[in-house]
């Protein structure tokens, strides 16, 4: 009875994970036709729309806007709209928020931010992998930051959340690791190599 209550066990963490990633794609594809497609049908008599067209013009305009976020003109208007969105209390948080966590990993390459670093938890030898967030904190209140010093945030794994630490820039060290390689290793808590194996 062990022995197949192993075998069901095993069956089962080998098909939620597949599940899960499909229900996810087919789910996002679904709400970018579904959403898109509504707005295609009033451009466009109903006997012409064909399923998909929406899912295209989707894909279409994302890469537009891509592109147009390369001419200084197009930044400066989203900069402006952004900015007037921030200023709308609900908003500002949910946008806030999701801007931030969709940009944790869009930091050029060579940039400090998002470095990946090995950090010495304070009081034990133990060490942790986290990410630089920032070195500059003179836009922050006083107290926040001292010269010197970065703030390294430190994820935990299996959760959204996390640790944000001060430390001198000395006491973390680089790690030779991409951030998506570094993320998939501590969401997993080292079960992952974060290379695909």
């Amino acid at each position: 009875m062990k022995s197949v209550g192993r075998i069901f066990l095993t069956g089962t963490l080998t098909v939620l994970p597949v599940l899960a990633t499909l229900y996810l794609v087919v789910w996002l594809v679904t709400a970018a036709e579904r959403f898109v497609g509504k707005q295609l049908m009033w451009l466009i008599p109903d006997e012409y729309y064909r399923t998909g067209m929406g899912l295209v013009l989707a894909l279409l305009l994302i890469f537009a806007v891509g592109l147009l976020m390369h001419a200084l003109l197009f930044r400066q208007l989203f900069g402006w709209a952004e900015r007037l969105l921030l200023e709308i209390p609900l908003l500002r948080s949910v946008y806030g928020a999701l801007r931030d966590l969709f940009g944790l990993f869009a930091g050029h390459k060579g940039s400090e931010a998002m470095q990946v670093v090995s950090v010495t938890l304070p009081g034990s030898g133990s060490r942790a992998l986290g990410f630089v967030t920032r070195a500059d904190f003179s836009d922050l209140p006083h107290g926040i930051g001292a010269p010197g010093e970065i703030a390294v945030y430190l994820p935990m794994s299996y959760q959204i959340g996390g640790y944000t630490l001060f430390m001198q820039r000395d006491q973390a060290v680089a790690v030779d690791m991409s951030r998506e390689a570094a993320m998939k290793f501590i969401l997993t808590a080292g079960l992952r190599s974060g290379n695909g194996a």
